[in-house]
């Protein structure tokens, strides 16, 4: 029999004031819980054994002065954040919260599904292939399968076998499995995948209209040349369409909207109508360029959006490999956006 409240872990505690509190009440909270959340409680509750009857009441009458102490409570991670930069350094606070937020989901299982899969594959071919069979029979089968796909061939066949032959997880290899991913990869993956400033405000640039972009970065180069230098650097801007292969140029033409590909063109530099116009057959080129004619004067703004569309047409593209666009150093690697 539990006889000592002080014993009692804060699952348990909770499995004992629902239990107290009848099948009525008891249903309204259930239904305000996750379905994790009831699966913890219920499991906690169904071995709890015999409670004795001072236990229960030394629990409400702590819960009642709480209650009473504190009044209305609503935690968030902006109050979260606030308490602790009271107590703690920026650094720190920065750190904590990172690997609070880490990715999306309730669980960590919710959280695992959004981890890009060539990540997860990266840190699960280190581990056993018993744990990776496990991490992969508990998230859902489309991601499973991308993962196996990113690790090696042996290794991978290795954990099909594990997990054929797998029967159901102790509970308790179960606890350790999930503290160390979030001990270990978690926080570490929050950690490395904060982005490098620079390279956000390159891409807020690239998204400005031309007057906004120049008054900005001269406002930027006046602070700090330095700043302005990298994020120079990092921006993908539409005269840099000019340093796409013929390849890329002709797949970034079918995807375009061909309204605005004449706007765009109208205020593009000579070599960058030039490199559009040799990449389309003789026909194609003269509509385009008849059409670009019959626009006449065009407003400055409506071509910065048609080139801003022409831009973002082409990153679409490079994320998903289907052209390549070469960093401003002139080498091969593609650019990640």
């Amino acid at each position: 029999m539990r006889d000592d409240y002080r014993s009692l872990s804060g699952a348990e505690r909770a499995a004992v004031l629902v239990l107290s509190l009848g099948e009525e009440h008891a249903t309204k909270l259930f239904a305000l819980m996750d379905d994790e959340e009831i699966k913890e409680l219920s499991q906690t509750m169904a071995n709890l054994g015999t409670v004795s009857s001072s236990v229960i009441e030394r629990l409400f009458v702590e819960f009642a002065d709480q209650i009473s102490a504190t009044g209305s409570l609503v935690g968030t991670y902006d109050s979260t954040e606030r308490l602790l930069t009271k107590v703690l350094d920026e650094g720190r606070v920065e750190q904590i919260m990172e690997e609070i937020r880490g990715p999306a989901g309730r669980t960590m299982w919710d959280k695992l599904g959004n981890v890009n899969e060539t990540v997860l594959a990266n840190y699960l071919k280190n581990e056993y292939p018993q744990t990776v069979a496990v991490v992969l029979s508990k998230i859902k089968p489309d991601h499973a399968a991308r993962v196996l796909g990113q690790l090696p061939e042996a290794f991978a066949m290795e954990v099909v076998m594990r997990m054929l032959r797998m029967e159901s997880v102790q509970k308790e290899v179960l606890e350790d499995i999930e503290k160390t991913l979030r001990t270990e990869f978690m926080s570490n993956l929050a950690r490395t995948s904060r982005r490098d400033a620079h390279e956000m405000m390159a891409e807020i640039f690239n998204n400005f209209d031309r007057s906004t972009e120049g008054r900005f970065m001269s406002a930027l180069e006046e602070r700090s040349r330095d700043a302005a230098e990298k994020i120079k650097a990092l921006m993908f801007t539409f005269e840099d369409l000019g340093r796409l292969d013929p390849g890329s140029v002709q797949t970034l033409l079918r995807a375009v909207d061909k309204t605005k590909l004449s706007i765009a063109l109208k205020g593009a530099s000579e070599s960058l109508r030039e490199l559009f116009f040799s990449n389309m057959s003789e026909r194609a080129g003269k509509l385009l360029k008849d059409e670009m004619a019959a626009l006449g004067p065009v407003r400055l703004r409506d071509v910065d959006e048609a080139q801003m569309h022409m831009v973002n047409v082409a990153k679409e593209l490079a994320a998903k490999d289907e052209i390549m666009l070469a960093d401003k150093k002139g080498g091969d690697d593609e650019l990640v956006y």
